[in-house]
């Protein structure tokens, strides 16, 4: 019993002493630079529900993004989705465009580990086909533009 009460404490020190670790609590936005021009509000919409938390600079940053180590996978998962794609910046090139229906259509978008926690973003049939449908009708119309070399 002794030796369980020692590794308790030793994890809820541990528990604390990771919360000093600084990685995952920026929880930055950085300024929305240009947006995509939906091809309806509709579209917009479910894009914001479904993706934006990732792949775009408006974040909502939900309370458990405070608690390491969880922030710290939280703050990883943004930075990555922001980099393959991100819709506030679509001044520059956004290589992955073309294949965000595809993902969507794969059900690899969004991700099942961020559903739970998130059930607004969970589509229905209907939904993810409209979604779909104007994705395509809003990336296809458009290019991001090129990078300046």
């Amino acid at each position: 019993m002794k030796k369980l009460k020692k590794a308790l404490w030793i994890l809820l020190g541990l528990v604390v002493l990771i919360q000093l670790v600084p990685f995952g609590r920026s929880h930055t936005n950085p300024p929305v630079v240009k947006e995509v021009a939906w091809d309806s509000a509709q579209t917009k919409a479910l894009v914001r529900r479904a993706c934006y938390d990732c792949h775009s600079n408006e974040t909502v940053w939900p309370w458990y993004s405070n608690v390491a180590p969880v922030s710290w996978l939280v703050q990883r998962d943004v930075n990555e989705g922001r980099s393959r794609l991100n819709f506030s910046e679509w001044n520059r090139e956004q290589r992955r465009a073309k294949d965000a229906a595809a993902s969507i259509q794969e059900g690899e978008m969004p991700m099942a580990i961020y559903l739970p926690l998130h059930p607004e973003a969970r589509l229905s049939a209907t939904e993810t086909e409209a979604l779909l449908a104007g994705i395509t009708r809003s990336l296809g119309k458009q290019e991001p533009a090129q990078a300046k070399r």
